[in-house]
């Protein structure tokens, strides 16, 4: 990942600046052949305290910011980490290519999937030309066409999700937008082919769910997943975004609370030092949980899977008590 800035969360401040130091002393020993061992030691004792104290115990805030942190890895970075051969398809043969929706096919250890996920881009270049995540009704559209592919070949589908929401301007409104979220949903219903989708970052709204709708959804440990953002919610509710803490934990949208309520499948966990701290461990993690996921799935029938996922969603609320 290329950002050419770092942002620092409030809470990992004291984390960087012991790290800083740690390494400057290092340097310091390379260069003047001096001997500062016990002083490394020292702080390297004093990270790991920090670490622990500052993510054993995360507020839903402080996890949104982990999840939206510019340095988190993105649908693209997962794609080459283990996603082998992968080949882009573009287009939803209606309108246009919608570079925030990324498709094609390729390989997840032994099976040939197609691949459906949101980028975000990870530097000013390539976010504008991603649009940040916010797909068009041309992207959803394109997932539809990768799914009809996937139902007619057999193939499993993965899809990343990772996207503050639906693109939610005037030129999307009115080619369709609402639409063709809609029509992403009732195709994901339709088919008889394994799902099975992870939600990386944000999962933001309807724009989400369009490629959520899956037999199987997971989270990675400190990813959100909402039906409106924090802000949207407090703009709402407070009509101020001063507010956004409050309705982090008011919208109970952590992969915890999200588990508990039986929202998502499975929860994935993350080194404790987070994805953007540590992003090999995490492509790991979440390889092994797919592979899982579709080895389970691979033995029902086309019927069965259809079946079981109308189902799941279905009973999605019933006899379902939050208090806030």
């Amino acid at each position: 990942m290329n950002d050419t800035t770092t942002q620092v969360l409030d809470f990992e401040k004291n984390i960087v600046e012991t790290e800083e130091k740690i390494q400057h002393l290092k340097l310091l020993a390379k260069d003047e052949d001096i001997d500062v061992t016990r002083e490394i030691r020292r702080l390297e004792r004093q990270l790991g305290r920090d670490l622990n104290r500052a993510y054993m115990n995360l507020s839903a805030w402080q996890k949104a910011q982990i999840a939206r942190h510019p340095l988190r890895p993105h649908c693209l970075d997962y794609i080459r980490a283990f996603i082998e051969n992968f080949t882009p398809l573009a287009g939803d043969r209606c309108f246009a290519e919608d570079e925030a929706m990324v498709c094609g096919l390729g390989k997840l250890g032994d099976f040939s999937v197609v691949v459906i996920g949101q980028e975000k881009g990870n530097d000013i270049d390539s976010r504008i030309k991603h649009n940040f995540g916010m797909a068009k009704p041309e992207g959803y559209r394109k997932a539809q066409r990768m799914m009809d592919l996937a139902d007619k070949f057999h193939l499993p589908i993965i899809c990343f999700v990772d996207t503050a929401g639906a693109y939610p301007g005037v030129d999307a409104e009115a080619r369709g937008q609402a639409e063709a979220i809609a029509s992403s949903i009732e195709k994901s219903l339709q088919i008889k082919t394994p799902m099975v989708s992870v939600i990386i970052g944000e999962g933001g709204s309807g724009g989400a769910i369009a490629i959520a709708t899956a037999n199987r959804v997971l989270m990675l440990e400190y990813s959100i997943y909402s039906v409106i953002s924090p802000e949207g919610c407090a703009s709402i509710l407070w009509r101020s975004g001063d507010k956004a803490q409050e309705a982090t934990e008011a919208l109970h949208l952590t992969a915890q609370d999200l588990k508990s309520l039986v929202i998502i499948d499975e929860v994935i966990k993350e080194p404790l030092v987070a994805a953007h701290r540590n992003a090999e461990q995490v492509f790991a993690s979440v390889k092994e949980a797919l592979i899982r996921q579709l080895k389970e799935l691979e033995t029902m029938s086309g019927e069965d899977l259809k079946k079981q996922r109308t189902e799941k969603f279905l009973k999605m609320g019933r006899n379902l008590t939050v208090e806030f």
